[in-house]
């Protein structure tokens, strides 16, 4: 994490203002009606985000929490292969924005790289900026294929398991002094 900050501080102006969270919150959710519900929710990302856009967030895998432990085991070991990939990544730019400038709430587009098990792709999605107080908050949706980052399901298992899966982001930044 702290080399992913590091670079992104070094591209940016000393006196950029940057916001950052440890305590974001990223679910997903691949579940098909009538089955067991497939989700998980990690509430330990840590983001960083610049006044002018620029954003960089990192989780482990291993820190979503699902509703029965057999399941968080089989997404650890059989589908995320959380010990050989351990951190998921995003590095891009929320468009158009300048945090200095936001008032209440502004609806935005995110562009950049989600990197899971060591693949890269780019992402585009929208999303909403806002100002609550002294903090700043980022919630958006992004649907990704499973097979877009190698993660194979078995077909024994492959109509229990949406074909989408829907990522869920809600963080809460700080500015950081």
């Amino acid at each position: 994490m702290r080399l992913l900050v590091i670079i992104l501080l070094i591209s940016q102006s000393v006196f950029a203002q940057k916001y950052f969270t440890r305590t974001g919150s990223t679910g997903f959710r691949a579940s098909v009606k009538a089955f067991e519900p497939v989700q998980a929710l990690n509430k330990s990302t840590s983001a960083i985000i610049t006044n002018d856009g620029q954003i960089a967030a990192q989780l482990f895998i291993s820190a979503f929490k699902f509703r029965l432990a057999l399941m968080q085991e089989h997404f650890n070991e059989n589908f995320m292969d959380s010990a050989e990939f351990p951190k998921a990544t995003f590095r891009g730019k929320v468009e158009d924005v300048n945090l200095s400038e936001l008032k209440d709430s502004k609806e935005v587009v995110i562009k950049g790289v989600l990197t899971v098990k060591g693949i890269d792709k780019n992402i585009e999605t929208k999303g909403t900026l806002s100002r609550i107080g002294d903090k700043v908050k980022l919630v958006s949706k992004l649907v990704v294929l499973p097979g877009d980052f190698n993660i194979e399901i078995p077909s024994l298992i492959r109509r229990k398991i949406a074909r989408e899966v829907t990522i869920d982001l809600n963080y809460e930044f700080t500015e950081k002094k």
